[in-house]
């Protein structure tokens, strides 16, 4: 009979990530769908974690399709724009843009000067504009739209800005439960998960943590595959909603 039960827990597992997968793939197709809208390369979705005072609050970015430079770009981003991203979402609903460092490098928003707002750009390696979305509590951040030249009449801003808030309520009502027991962390992978989360990268995790450079990959390797989630971005983004890591 116990084993019965613990097949079956088995299989609604997943079921679970199965379903889960479903459910992001169909999220990428969308912000897909809006990026070439605007002649934008790739999408990046940041959540706030929403714990604690603001002083404390910082963004994570939960899903993207920059591939293999996805941590490196996150990273960046968070580096030189995070903070004034925390500060505007908390007084404007008003979209961001940026232009990049190329000389031909530009976000251009005919007729919105009055619906946006710039911030100090030619720090990032493309342009960008971010819409964004407050929803209370986990629900608040920001839909981010990056490329070399990102062309958005004010019409398309004024639609895609909607779209990208039911994005974020979509991403929100879909939001993954605590692991099972028997899959929650340990305190090596919680360890390295933070270490990540505060900027470090694998060869310096290791150096601190007294371990070898593939030891700290499976680690963090093992924790996003129990966070079911698609990189190590997405679980770092998870590990501090569920209060694993701070």
């Amino acid at each position: 009979m116990m084993h019965l039960d613990s097949e079956s827990r088995s299989d609604d597992a997943r079921l679970g990530r199965s379903t889960r997968a479903a459910r992001a793939a169909t999220l990428v197709t969308r912000l897909q769908a809006m990026q070439r809208q605007i002649n934008a390369k790739n999408f990046a979705v940041l959540r706030v974690n929403g714990r604690g005072m603001p002083v404390t609050r910082k963004l994570t970015c939960v899903l993207n399709n920059w591939g293999a430079a996805s941590e490196a770009n996150a990273h960046e981003l968070l580096k030189i724009y995070g903070e004034e991203l925390l500060q505007h979402l908390d007084r404007s609903p008003l979209a961001l843009l940026w232009d990049g460092q190329g000389e031909h490098q530009a976000a251009d928003a005919p007729d919105m000067a009055l619906f946006s707002q710039r911030l100090k750009g030619r720090q990032l390696c493309y342009s960008g504009i971010a819409f964004p979305i407050r929803l209370g509590a986990q629900g608040n951040g920001y839909v981010v739209f990056a490329g070399s030249y990102i062309d958005a009449p004010a019409e398309q801003i004024l639609d895609l800005h909607g779209r990208c808030a039911q994005v974020m309520t979509d991403m929100l009502a879909a939001d993954e439960r605590r692991p099972f027991k028997g899959e929650s962390l340990s305190d090596r992978e919680i360890a390295c998960l933070q270490m990540a989360g505060d900027g470090y990268i694998s060869e310096e995790i290791a150096e601190k943590m007294g371990l070898s450079v593939h030891t700290v990959n499976a680690y963090l390797g093992a924790a996003t595959t129990k966070l079911d989630s698609v990189n190590r971005i997405q679980a770092i983004a998870k590990a501090i909603r569920l209060g694993y890591i701070s």
